[in-house]
């Protein structure tokens, strides 16, 4: 394909990229595509800065087209740029081990189907220990709602860690934080039984 010596850029995705499954483009290989995404998404179990993007250009492994394959080019002219970024564990002996979660949600950003793409990241001290960047199954109705079930796909994500940290230590997990950014998705965990 010829990108090793591609351009290197710091900009990993272009913003409020939107892409279709349905185009007008020429196809173009598709092993190839598929062989990529591949490799990008080994890759992203050491840089969680990549799980959106790669997840959002893996929807069109079917049949890929050129669109799509510009966007793949970025995000591998993204990663020739910050070749040297990664996960580093830093380790303090007087600090517990305290879970930090953070959720949030891209409202029907696929034109194709209108579902949001959820994102948690867990940190354990000031270490990433689990990220994810996925679809919602089902279509929300509002930028609250698909924040909502960010939310829960946190809270599910941090009782699953809480309880194998408990089990690996031999102790009960203190609590576990999860922080989101929407203030109705907020109030409504805060007293979800008002009307």
């Amino acid at each position: 394909m010829g990108l090793a010596d591609c351009k290197p850029c710091q900009v990993l995705m272009e913003a409020r990229l939107k892409l279709s499954k349905i185009n007008n483009s020429p196809p173009i290989d598709a092993t190839l595509y598929r062989s990529i995404i591949g490799s990008l998404r080994y890759l992203v179990n050491t840089r969680p800065d990549l799980a959106y993007s790669v997840g959002f250009v893996s929807n069109y492994m079917k049949a890929p087209i050129t669109a799509h394959m510009a966007a793949v080019k970025q995000i591998l002219r993204y990663v020739k740029d910050t070749i040297n970024y990664g996960c580093y564990y830093t380790h303090k002996k007087d600090s517990g081990l305290k879970l930090i979660g953070y959720s949030d949600s891209d409202f029907a950003c696929d034109i194709n189907d209108r579902k949001s793409i959820t994102g948690v990241s867990y940190f354990l001290r000031d270490n990433p220990i689990t990220w994810v960047s996925q679809k919602q199954k089902v279509v929300a109705l509002s930028s609250c709602e698909a924040e909502y079930m960010a939310r829960t796909a946190g809270v599910c994500q941090g009782v699953w860690l809480a309880r194998l940290l408990s089990e690996m230590q031999w102790k009960k997990q203190d609590s576990v934080v999860l922080k989101i950014d929407n203030k109705f998705a907020i109030a409504i965990t805060n007293k979800p039984n008002s009307s």
